[in-house]
Formats: structure tokens, C-alpha cells, sequence
């Protein structure tokens, strides 16, 4: 396959949704063709989601050809398969800007276009979202409708399945648009894959449905009345033939399922949709990755992916990181001890489970995306005498505080969470970046909480994890690849002092910004300041002793990869100041708001926990408390 198209430039003249309606056929495949090349070269170029996004191309234009967007609402679950989406709304300009700092986002964002109804990027959330829209419309007699549209991955959420239970009961212009592709990020899990599979294998009798009830309706004056009586006959028949539809007997009208590559025949079934009473599910089948040889062949692997190679399809960056180091580690200790098993919740690959998947299979668990489910799963395993791992990115453990409140922590059940992507992750923003976890299981009785900052250390958390704490252990690790460094960084204990023990300054610090602490020593040193490190591998308790290691000094500073209310660092100050401490204290820590898309490196600079911004920071207030 050609992966390097000739542009015809119709994508350039897209100015907004309008402009894909004057389209002809001819012209509207020629524009999917123009944009699964761009998709592929700025994800290349910038990272981001790729798969996901080639396999929406038609669907997406289909839409913004039948429904008008921002009147009508189109809602995307978790925006990350919306780059089509940004394109045809006037982004296009901007487009190469995707996912950099102050570029566009690579999930929808109302503050960045009228067409963008939510922020998004969290699963099973659109449904909700647009029942409540339509409710409006409904109650303010607007004629508009509301769209979700949502990946059959999703529909493993709970609250995919809350929100139809509700919205089937209402008569409103809801119209959910199920985009199954037999994938959410890993390969789909569970009774739904398995019911979608079975409706697949049989569409004949839902395709008649959905042509022969477009028919009838366009009959004047009888037409509605004449389709719903032949239709109650029909669901007589099709219950005898098939299992009665689930989307049915909810209360929606079931169209599908459909070739989602196919723009006439999506807009036929919207247009089918439109004209219905009903809520009404639109079942199509996609293809993630469409239209690029190694997203077809490997959607897993380039559904989230860092810069790539066009040519090669290979990642420009390594594939060492704190998930790999994680996934070796549990294999290790799994080949040791038959009561480790590993949970996820549809991110196998990226939380580095891949390998204990294929070795230990019958102690494998993926639930779907269904956090809660994972949590409260994971205690059931410890009461049954397993020691369970959850491993879960820090912003979809923000699904689970009512489990690891009530499920885990309340229960003394012994299980192990492990916290991928702790703190900030960059790119992709506020959605998710990992600020929040510290604060929630801090809060928690019962609890135990480490932050290594090594992989040894993250090791040695995961031994005492197994063998020496009890009840709801969590352990957090940040995105990417541990710095190298030509210093001896390991320490084991709960905290540890590093430099001279009388040292009159303090930092405070843990996880990965202990480097930048070692390199801000470093820097302060050559400044004739001299500091001393405190570096914290258990943050919950805090070690007394590590409170006492600060307490006769004239300063400390303590800098927090989180969110400052309800943050390690709070909690440390609320003991020194206990313990009659007499000097001067600054916490550093993000403080009461939420944290746009840029690098790493740039938000370390921009919330002054950079090496060099530390130094800044301490010489600047060293001098003013001099001066006081």
C-alpha cells in the first residue's frame, strides 16, 4: 500500500461543516484520502493517537454530512478518536500544532471550538452526556439532536450501560452511534465482545429494518402509523429467528450494523436515524487503523504512540520505561509465588502487562475498561487468597475512590495497586495527567503508599508490597524511562538523607524529582550553598523520622510532582509544625488548577521543578529570608 498520497487540496478549502455538505462523492473520498495522510504524518511527527482516528475518517465526515454541528451535538467518547473531527471544524490550519504546548489538544476541548461539546478523554462517559443534552433539547422544544458516538471498547463501562438503561425510557433525538472495531486499546474482553460478535455475524434481518422502515415512514399521512404495525409483526419474527436485540429491549430502535467506511451508507442510517421517535443505536464496523499497513496490522501498538518513523512504522523513542520495568518485575516475582496475579482494565500493553499475559494466562485478568469493576474485582481475589495486582495510569484510578474506599481500604483486603503514569505525562493535558492520585489515597485508612524513584526501588516496593504490608498497598511510578545518571541514586529505606546530615537547608522531595533534587545539590553546591536531601520512598505514613531529619534546619523546601491540597508535602508541614518547628518552609507542588498539554520538560520548567528552577527558587527565597 502506498502510504504517500498525492494531496488534491480539498482538505485545505475545509473551513468548517458546512463546507463538507457541498461535497460530491468523488470529492468526499478524495477528502477521506487527504486526511488519513495528515493524520499519519502529524502523529508521526507530533505522537498521539493514530489508529483509533484512521478508522473514524468516514464515519466522522459522514456525520458532519448529515447532522449541523455546533446546533446539532456530536459527542465524543474519549476525544482521542476526534482528529477528523478537529479537522473539518476549522483546525486544520493549526492542526500541526497538535498535542504541542499552546497547540490544539489531542482530545476535544469547548474552550478550543464551538464543535466541541466536553472535554474528553475518559471512557464510557458520552452517552450520559448526551442523554442529558437531548433532555434540554426536549424540554426547550429545540428540534436538534444530540450524537454519541462510542468505541465498543466503552461499552465494558458501567456507566455506558447506566446511561442507556436511562435514556431508553425518554423520547428524545438521542441517537448513539456504536463504533465497534472489535477493539478499545487492547483486543475487547468480555459478553458484550461476544454479543456484538453474534449481531455481526447476522445483520441481515436489522439492515431490512432499518431500509424498509426509511420506506414506509416516506408514505404520506399512514406511513408512521403502517410502519410501526408491520414492525411489532417483524419483532415477533426476529425474536423466533435471533435472541431479541439488548439495544431493543432497552427502548432503543436498533439500525446496523453497517459498513462504517461506507459515507453513503452512514448517511443513509443517520438520515434513517433522524426521522425516528425513539433514541436509536447506529451499530457500524470499522477498521482501526485503515488506510496504513502497520496501524492495520498492529492497532494495539499505534493506538497511543510517541513520534514514529512514516517508512518504517518504528518509535523514535525507547522502549525502556518504568511500565516495562514494572512488567518484568511481576513476571519475576509471579514465577516465584502462584497467588501474584495481574488485573487491567483494557491497557495490558501500556501498563507493560503484555508478557505476564502470555506466560501466566490463568492468573491474567482484563476486565474491559471498568476501573471500578477492577478494583473491586482485586479484592475478591485477596479473600480468595490471591495477591492481586491492579495495575491502572493515575488519571482512570480517579474512577475507583468509592472501591478503594469501601472495597479495599475498609475491608483490610490486601491488594496492590500500581499507579502508571504518576504525575505529569505531557501531551495529552489535563485529561490526563497523573496530579490527583496523592491526594485521594493519602486520604485513605489502612493504607500504604510508595513513589520510587528507581527501578530498584520500584522493586524493592513491590517486595515489601507482597511480604511485608498489609491491607491496600499503592505503589506509583511516573511515564517514560528513568534518567540516566552517573551517581549511585538507590536507596531502600522509607526515607533517606542525602549530603551532609547538618546541612542548614532542606529539600524535601520524591519519585522521579529526586534527579532534578540531585542535580539542583549539584548546582546550589557550586553556588556555595550547601543543602541536604530528603528524599521520601513511602509517603504514606511519612516516616516520623524523616520529619525529624528537617526539623533543626533554618530552611526547608519541598517540591511535589501533584496537587498541593491534600498533597505529601501539606501533610509533612502540618508535622514539622507539630514538632515546634521554628524555621522557614515553601511548598512547591501544582496548586488549584488543571494542567494543559506540553513536554514534560516544559511543565518541570513551568511549575518551577526543573533542576535549574529549584536553585532559582531556593537562592531567591534564602536571600529574602536573609534580608527579613
Amino acid at each position: 500500500m502506498d502510504n504517500h498520497i498525492n494531496k488534491k487540496n480539498i482538505l485545505s478549502n475545509i473551513k468548517n461543516p458546512a463546507d463538507v455538505k457541498k461535497l460530491s462523492d468523488g470529492e468526499l473520498e478524495l477528502l477521506c484520502t487527504e486526511i488519513r495522510q495528515t493524520l499519519i504524518d502529524t502523529v508521526a511527527s507530533n505522537g498521539g493517537h493514530l489508529a483509533s482516528n484512521l478508522g473514524t475518517v468516514e464515519l466522522t465526515v459522514a456525520l458532519h454530512k448529515s447532522f449541523n454541528s455546533p446546533e446539532d451535538k456530536i459527542i465524543w467518547d474519549v476525544g482521542h478518536q476526534a482528529y477528523t473531527h478537529k479537522l473539518l471544524t476549522g483546525r486544520y490550519g493549526a492542526f500541526s500544532t497538535l498535542r504541542r504546548e499552546n497547540g490544539i489538544s489531542g482530545f476535544t476541548r469547548p474552550d478550543e471550538s464551538e464543535h466541541d461539546s466536553f472535554y474528553e478523554g475518559h471512557a464510557g462517559v458520552s452517552i450520559s452526556q448526551a442523554a442529558g443534552i437531548a433532555a434540554a433539547n426536549a424540554i426547550k422544544g429545540s428540534k436538534n439532536y444530540a450524537v454519541a458516538v462510542i468505541g465498543d471498547g466503552s461499552f465494558g463501562n458501567g456507566m455506558a450501560y447506566e446511561a442507556l438503561n436511562h435514556a431508553g425510557s425518554t423520547k428524545s433525538k438521542l441517537i448513539v452511534i456504536l463504533n465497534d472495531n472489535e477493539m478499545s486499546i487492547s483486543e475487547n474482553v468480555g459478553a458484550m465482545a461476544r454479543y456484538l460478535a453474534k449481531v455481526r455475524s447476522k445483520p441481515e434481518y436489522y439492515r431490512f429494518k432499518a431500509g424498509t422502515e426509511k420506506t414506509l415512514k416516506k408514505i404520506p399521512v399512514v406511513g408512521e402509523s403502517l410502519a410501526k404495525h408491520i414492525f411489532k409483526l417483524k419483532a415477533t419474527l426476529k425474536n423466533i429467528i435471533y435472541s431479541s436485540s439488548f439495544f431493543e429491549d432497552l427502548g432503543f430502535r436498533y439500525i446496523g450494523p453497517i459498513d462504517g467506511h461506507d459515507i453513503n451508507g452512514l448517511c443513509e442510517a443517520m438520515n434513517s436515524a433522524k426521522m425516528i421517535s425513539v433514541p436509536v443505536v447506529i451499530h457500524i464496523n470499522t477498521l482501526k487503523g485503515r488506510g496504513y499497513d502497520f496501524a492495520e496490522i498492529s492497532p494495539e501498538r499505534f493506538h497511543g504512540i510517541s513520534r514514529f518513523d512514516v517508512v518504517t512504522g518504528e518509535p523514535a523513542s525507547s522502549s525502556d520505561s518504568y511500565s516495562a520495568h514494572f512488567g518484568k518485575t511481576l513476571c519475576d516475582f509471579a514465577a516465584k509465588d502462584k497467588r501474584i496475579c495481574a488485573v487491567t482494565a483494557a491497557m495490558a500493553l501500556g501498563t507493560g502487562l503484555d508478557e505476564f499475559s502470555k506466560t501466566y494466562p490463568e492468573r491474567f485478568f482484563d476486565v474491559g475498561i471498568a476501573e471500578e469493576h477492577a478494583v473491586t474485582f482485586a479484592s475478591g481475589l485477596s479473600a480468595g487468597g490471591m495477591l492481586p495486582v491492579f495495575a491502572v495510569y493515575s488519571t482512570f484510578l480517579q474512577r475507583c475512590a468509592d472501591q478503594l474506599i469501601h472495597d479495599c481500604a475498609l475491608q483490610r483486603k490486601k491488594t496492590v495497586i500500581a499507579v502508571d503514569r504518576a504525575g505529569f505525562v505531557g501531551e495529552d493535558g489535563e485529561t490526563h495527567q497523573g496530579l490527583f492520585d496523592v491526594s485521594l489515597v493519602r486520604s485513605l485508612p489502612n493504607t500504604t503508599v510508595y513513589s520510587p524513584a528507581t527501578y530498584a526501588e520500584m522493586s524493592k516496593a513491590f517486595y515489601n508490597a507482597f511480604y511485608k504490608d498489609d491491607n491496600l498497598i499503592v505503589i506509583r511510578y511516573p511515564r517514560g524511562c528513568m534518567p540516566e545518571t552517573t551517581e549511585n541514586v538507590e536507596t531502600f529505606g522509607d526515607y533517606s538523607v542525602i549530603g551532609s546530615p547538618d546541612a542548614r537547608i532542606a529539600l524535601v522531595t520524591y519519585g522521579r524529582l529526586y534527579f532534578n533534587a540531585l542535580e539542583a545539590k549539584k548546582l546550589l553546591s557550586e553556588k556555595a550553598i550547601e543543602i541536604k536531601i530528603v528524599k521520601l520512598n513511602k509517603i504514606k505514613p511519612v516516616p516520623e523520622e524523616s520529619v525529624e531529619a528537617v526539623g533543626g534546619c533554618d530552611a526547608v523546601f519541598f517540591f511535589e510532582e501533584g496537587m498541593r491540597s491534600g498533597g505529601v508535602a501539606e501533610g509533612f508541614a502540618s508535622m514539622l509544625c507539630e514538632n515546634g518547628f521554628s524555621g522557614k518552609y515553601s511548598i512547591t507542588a501544582v496548586d488549584g488548577e488543571f494542567v494543559s498539554h506540553a513536554r514534560v520538560s516544559r511543565l518541570m520548567e513551568k511549575y518551577s521543578m526543573s533542576p535549574e528552577k529549584m536553585v532559582l527558587l531556593i537562592e531567591n527565597e534564602v536571600a529574602l529570608w536573609a534580608k527579613n
